[in-house]
């Protein structure tokens, strides 16, 4: 039986990919570049990402220049991506601002 933490196949990551807009695959992680008004809000949603991360105990790698902030995600212990990358990417999507 599967488990959240077990590594996806290529056509599952596919799939997963197919419902997450502006998310890629890169390597054994995916990721996604978002764009802000500046600084400020960068820094906000940086800091929701935060607060989704430690609650599903699966901390993201995040960059930040400026406006931009880059996400990846890859579940280490598990050397790839796992459906808790591709939940905590659901969630992430969901807290973008329009």
């Amino acid at each position: 039986m599967a488990t959240k933490r077990d590594r996806l196949t290529d056509t599952e990551i596919g799939a997963a990919l197919a419902s997450l807009p502006g998310w890629r695959r890169d390597g054994e992680r995916i990721r996604r570049d978002f764009e802000f008004k500046d600084f400020v809000a960068a820094l906000g949603f940086i800091a929701q990402v935060g607060a989704l991360a430690e609650r599903a105990d699966h901390h993201p790698e995040l960059t930040n220049v400026y406006n931009k902030v880059t996400i990846a995600l890859s579940t280490h212990d598990a050397g790839g991506i796992t459906a808790m990358d591709t939940a905590l990417a659901t969630e992430i999507s969901a807290r973008v601002p329009v």
